[in-house]
């Protein structure tokens, strides 16, 4: 099961690299949530769905350093660069940990550094 996992977010951060947020959403469970510490929670595929639409206007520029998986749970850290609302291109550090169910994404706990642009 944790290479299963491991496979499933590889490919679905492949989609989202990809500028395909519905390719990465079908590796989702509907009521899948997402946690940014010390930001905000995003409830459901449609929340994420919309917060995508807007983040990622251009698709984010990923750098997996580390995916460590065990049992329902996978941990990707590493460095990510998108674009701003402003067209400026920054760059962030994180620690995305991931809990799966029935073989699908079901909640994210993201930790997300800016590291600057």
């Amino acid at each position: 099961m944790n290479q299963h996992n491991k496979t499933i977010l590889e490919k679905a951060n492949a989609a989202v690299a990809e500028g395909d947020n519905e390719g990465f959403l079908f590796f989702c469970t509907d009521d899948v949530t997402w946690t940014f510490v010390g930001d905000r929670i995003l409830q459901g595929k449609e929340a994420v769905r919309q917060y995508m639409a807007t983040t990622y206007v251009e698709p984010p520029k990923f750098m997996v350093e580390n995916i460590i998986a065990e049992g329902e749970f996978v941990t990707a850290l590493g460095k990510i660069s998108m674009k701003n609302e402003n067209g400026v291109e920054v760059n962030y550090t994180y620690c995305d940990v991931w809990q799966f169910r029935d073989g699908k994404m079901a909640a994210l706990k993201a930790f997300v550094i800016e590291t600057g642009s």
